[in-house]
C-alpha cells in the first residue's frame, strides 16, 4: 500500500472508531466550544484554517467543534463545489453517516451575514442542520434572509480553498433540498472515488493546539 493510501486508512480507521461518532448520546456532544476557536482542514489541494466564533451562532459552533474533536470530517470529500462555495460533511464511511443523516440541531439567529471566506452549516429548511458546511467563494448574502447563520471565516489558505476541484459541481452530491446525496450516504468514499475521482479529500480536520 502507497504510503498516503496508508495515511488515509489509518485516519478513516481512527474516526469509526470513536465511540462518540457512534453514540449522539455520549457526553462529548453536550460540551460547548471556546469563545473562539481555530480548525485547521487538511485537504490534497493545501491547508486552510477557519476561525469560529461562538457568540455569531453558539448552537452551530458547539456542533462544529465537538464534529471536528471526534474525527467526524476526516477522510471524507469536498463532494460539492461550485463557483459559489464548497461544501463538505458527509461521512466516508456509510455507517457513520446513517447515524448524523437525520441528527439536527436547532437554528441559530443570523448575525453575520455570508460574505466571501464565510462558513455555515447547510440546511434544508428551520431547525435542519446536521453536520454538512459549506463556505462562500464569493458574496452569498442573499442567503442570510433564509436563515442561513456563519459560524465564522476562513483566516488562512482562501486561495486553497478556491482551488479545491470544482469541475464536477452539482453533479457528485447535489445540494440537501436536491436529494441527491443518497447514494453518498449509502456507499460514502466508495462510491465518490469511483465515480467523481477528481473530488479533493478532505484528510483531517484538527482544532488549533489540541492535543
Amino acid at each position: 500500500m502507497r504510503p498516503a493510501a496508508a495515511l488515509m486508512a489509518v485516519l478513516a480507521l481512527g474516526a469509526a472508531e470513536h465511540p462518540a461518532l457512534r453514540d449522539p448520546g455520549h457526553a462529548l456532544w453536550g460540551e460547548h466550544a471556546p469563545a473562539v476557536y481555530r480548525v485547521t482542514v487538511e485537504t490534497t489541494a493545501g491547508v486552510f484554517t477557519l476561525e469560529a466564533h461562538r457568540d455569531w451562532a453558539p448552537i452551530g459552533a458547539d456542533r462544529f467543534y465537538n464534529l471536528v474533536r471526534a474525527g467526524f470530517y476526516d477522510d471524507s470529500r469536498f463532494f460539492r463545489v461550485t463557483e459559489r462555495f464548497a461544501q463538505f460533511g458527509i461521512p466516508g464511511a456509510p455507517e457513520i453517516a446513517a447515524v448524523w443523516r437525520e441528527r439536527s440541531i436547532p437554528d441559530d439567529p443570523v448575525k453575520e451575514t455570508n460574505t466571501r471566506g464565510r462558513f455555515a452549516f447547510a440546511m434544508t429548511g428551520p431547525d435542519a442542520r446536521t453536520t454538512q458546511i459549506y463556505i462562500c467563494k464569493t458574496d452569498m448574502s442573499s442567503q442570510d434572509k433564509d436563515g442561513f447563520a456563519p459560524l465564522g471565516t476562513v483566516v488562512e489558505g482562501m486561495d486553497v480553498v478556491d482551488k479545491l476541484y470544482a469541475g464536477y459541481g452539482e453533479s457528485a452530491g447535489g445540494g440537501m433540498r436536491g436529494g441527491r446525496q443518497g447514494r453518498i450516504f449509502a456507499e460514502g468514499n466508495a462510491h465518490l472515488d469511483r465515480d467523481f475521482p477528481r473530488l479533493d479529500r478532505l484528510i483531517r480536520a484538527a482544532i488549533v493546539g489540541a492535543p
